[in-house]
């Protein structure tokens, strides 16, 4: 057998059949904290399920994989002095995510607190 034939089996063994892959049943939020959104210098903690899932500073983004369903999302200020937690941890939010969706949100204060808001896409 020569070696180009040898190597095209061996290719073709190793895909497998294309009904091998597996269903994706997870979905993936993205949460952005841009530096000019928020007028504090504060960490902000990103609570999931109650729990708490990051701490975002200035500039950063994180993604999570998350189960597809409704999920409970809180956040708030962390760190010493002023930025001790608040009132506004107890605002909640509610997204549902499908199963091989990704949903991105930016991070935002008003005058009521922070909250979650649907980020832009780039083109």
């Amino acid at each position: 057998m020569s070696p180009s034939r040898f190597c095209l089996l061996a290719l073709l063994t190793l895909a497998g059949p294309a009904s091998a892959q597996s269903p994706i049943d997870y979905s993936v939020l993205i949460v952005t904290r841009e530096r000019v959104e928020l007028p504090t210098s504060c960490d902000v903690g990103l609570y999931l399920q109650d729990q708490l899932a990051a701490r975002l500073v200035q500039g950063e983004s994180i993604a999570v994989n998350l189960q597809p369903g409704p999920v409970s999302i809180r956040l708030g200020l962390l760190g010493p002095g002023r930025c001790k937690p608040g009132i506004e941890q107890q605002r909640q939010q509610s997204i549902s995510l499908e199963a091989g969706e990704v949903r991105k949100y930016r991070l935002a204060m008003n005058t009521s607190g922070l909250y979650l808001t649907p980020a832009l896409s780039n083109p």
